[in-house]
């Protein structure tokens, strides 16, 4: 084994240059009996390293040289001034120097005007240009199952109906739950506010009106959001990643068509099946309340609902269903298809996906109500 040769250093100062000769092995194992020594040197001039005499070097004492440069300001345009031939000193030094370099200081936010004007135009144009996005998605899914509807040969319909059974029928009795909670829950509200007036029979009306119009396909159109929404975008991402949808494309087929189009026509044929249960739900539940608390007897509460609620009420809630399932499943697809390739990309499509969703079955139900009541349905 080689004997180890202790780090030693000199500092010469001439011709407005300071140079720091070094020799002997600068290691973990030595390098403390020199540290002090370097934290003292003042030199008046810019430092230069010497590595001609240098031995030995490794990760410790080139940073103990580096911070040496450092507090000297011998760093310019981040390359330490190194003079002499060595076997690795340069690199080393250089390598450390690069790791260990001082992060920027953190920006301090502008709490100013300007910056809330600045903010605010950008979120505006964000949304801008995620609405033509979307706009020019939904063109294109159009287009693609306009035209396989006229080839139907080319239609996967076993992806289709396996698409309806995981995304559909999985999720029915969850919907059916919920609405016929919230049929329950409604019921309760307007029989204690009506009673007030002795008018509960009218809550026939309320869980008629409520439920076939709004309540039903809305709470569809919201679990839609919740659970296929994650999943599907989700399951794209996850493809893209993988690197599955370029493979694809590689042997030829369109990822519109193999991926997009049967989630597509799947939705929009099983969210009205959807809504409709919800909707006998959400009904069964204020059926339940009338019958427990109000002693309205079921067919009582069936034939005033049907003389009451006219038929228009149930086709105004169908109307929407389409709707709220192609825009979610526009919105999944959309942002599956955008996934980059990390799991932090995976993670905000996904939430993005769920949020826009929720933000857009809301607005849609406002638009058709304000639509329904100009034309005084």
């Amino acid at each position: 084994m080689a004997e180890t040769a202790s780090p030693e250093f000199a500092l010469d100062e001439s011709d407005e240059r300071s140079v720091l000769r070094l020799t002997g092995d600068w290691t973990v194992a030595h390098v403390q009996d020199v540290d002090e020594a370097l934290r003292e040197i003042l030199p008046q001039f810019p430092l230069s390293i010497d590595v001609s005499g240098l031995g030995q070097l490794d990760t410790a004492g080139a940073f103990v040289l580096d911070r040496t440069l450092r507090a000297a300001g011998s760093v310019e345009d981040g390359v330490p001034d190194i003079i002499g031939d060595h076997p690795t000193a340069r690199r080393l030094i250089a390598q450390v120097h690069a790791v260990s370099a001082p992060l920027p200081p953190p920006a301090v936010p502008d709490h100013g005007v300007y910056a809330l004007l600045e903010r605010t135009g950008e979120g505006f144009m964000d949304l801008l240009s995620e609405t033509v996005e979307t706009l020019a998605f939904l063109g294109e899914t159009l287009v693609t199952c306009g035209r396989l509807l006229l080839q139907p040969w080319k239609l996967r319909w076993t992806s289709i109906v396996a698409v309806m059974e995981e995304a559909g029928l999985d999720a029915l009795p969850i919907i059916a739950f919920l609405s016929f909670f919230v049929g329950m829950v409604v019921a309760y509200i307007g029989a204690t506010t009506l009673s007030d007036f002795d008018l509960e029979i009218y809550t026939v009306e309320l869980i008629g009106y409520s439920e076939l119009r709004e309540f039903g396909v809305v709470l569809t159109g919201i679990v839609l959001a919740g659970r296929t929404n994650s999943s599907f975008t989700a399951q794209i991402g996850t493809m893209k990643m993988r690197q599955e949808i370029d493979a694809m494309t590689t042997l030829g087929l369109k990822p519109m068509e193999v991926i997009v189009a049967p989630r597509v026509i799947a939705m929009v044929l099983i969210t009205p099946v959807l809504a409709f249960v919800a909707t006998l739900a959400g009904i069964s539940g204020g059926i339940i309340v009338g019958w427990l608390s109000l002693d309205i007897n079921p067919a009582v509460f069936i034939d005033r609902l049907r003389n009451s609620v006219p038929i228009d009420q149930f086709w105004v809630g169908m109307s929407k269903a389409p709707v709220f399932g192609l825009v979610c499943v526009l919105i999944a697809c959309r942002q599956g298809l955008n996934v980059g390739g990390s799991v932090q990309s995976l993670g905000k499509a996904t939430t993005t996906s769920v949020v826009q969703a929720l933000f857009a079955i809301i607005a849609l139900d406002a638009l058709f109500a304000i639509f329904y009541m100009e034309l005084g349905i």
